[in-house]
């Protein structure tokens, strides 16, 4: 398996020229990116933010500073579906979520990565599970297809949104999209509070596209309760030994929050951290 960090680990406003050689220096294999939306104005070349407002001389621009620094960009999320629920009452909204989608598979396919994460939806008190299920089904079948065209898996992420709430109603969901382009984005720690990680690799096998990893105190019980890695309840053995039954050996993802205080010091951590977790 590999060694990833996600792009929310860094301090907000961070440079790209930074990020990467930071990602560099803590010896990671990889950096994902996450896609933002459009910036109302200005100039955003010297950081060279991923958004919705890039064409694919942007996107080049950016595979081309990974590329100086000997690393991949190992895939795209973006925080854009919470915004644009593919499971939205709108049918304006859904269609935004679904282009912000085919945006981040534009992307994906010029970094040279093979997996962008989606949120699948939201179910809320005017969303019943019944419409969400469907809504986002309907989604993620139209997003197969394009997916296929650029051979990029959507990695459908099970996040806390109140839907797909076990490992074998996300197994029949990806079953039922009919798209071998359609697979899990696995956050093994999204799952502590509910469910055992291994119980969802187990399930999901070969469905799995990536892994997010972060830690989790169930003591705690709510959003307050992520926790960096090894300072949490996650059995580490047991997550790792269940990929590796499962023939999982792409990335390993850390998706973290910068520390309050040298937020920095969170990646030289998480590497550490992640060089004890992939010698189990």
């Amino acid at each position: 398996m590999k060694k990833g960090i996600n792009a929310w680990c860094f301090p907000g406003g961070m440079p790209l020229e930074e990020v990467l050689r930071l990602v560099k220096d803590c010896r990671f294999d990889g950096i994902e990116l996450n896609m933002e939306a459009e910036p109302a104005s200005g100039n955003d070349a010297d950081n060279l933010r991923l958004h919705t407002g890039q064409d694919e001389n942007g996107y080049n621009k950016i595979r081309s500073r990974a590329d100086a620094y000997g690393l991949s960009i190992s895939s795209v999320s973006s925080s854009l579906l919470w915004a644009y629920p593919l499971t939205d009452n709108d049918p304006a909204v859904r269609e935004k979520g679904i282009e912000t989608v085919r945006k981040m598979i534009d992307a994906a396919y010029v970094f040279g990565c093979d997996t962008v994460l989606v949120v699948p939806g939201l179910v809320t008190p005017a969303v019943s599970y019944t419409a969400a299920y469907r809504r986002s089904l309907e989604a993620l079948q139209e997003l197969g297809k394009y997916a296929a065209e650029k051979k990029i898996f959507v990695g459908v992420e099970n996040v806390w949104n109140k839907f797909l709430l076990s490992p074998l109603e996300m197994a029949r969901f990806l079953d039922e999209t009919g798209s071998a382009y359609v697979k899990a984005y696995f956050d093994a720690g999204n799952v502590l509070q509910f469910s055992y990680p291994q119980s969802w690799v187990e399930a999901l096998g070969g469905r799995i596209a990536k892994v997010h990893i972060k830690d989790f105190d169930t003591s705690i019980g709510n959003i307050n309760g992520f926790k960096p890695l090894l300072q949490g309840v996650m059995n580490w053995g047991a997550l790792v030994g269940a990929l590796k039954s499962a023939g999982y050996d792409s990335y390993l993802t850390a998706e973290l929050s910068p520390y309050p205080t040298n937020p920095t010091q969170l990646i030289r951590d998480t590497s550490a951290a992640m060089d004890y977790i992939l010698g189990l």
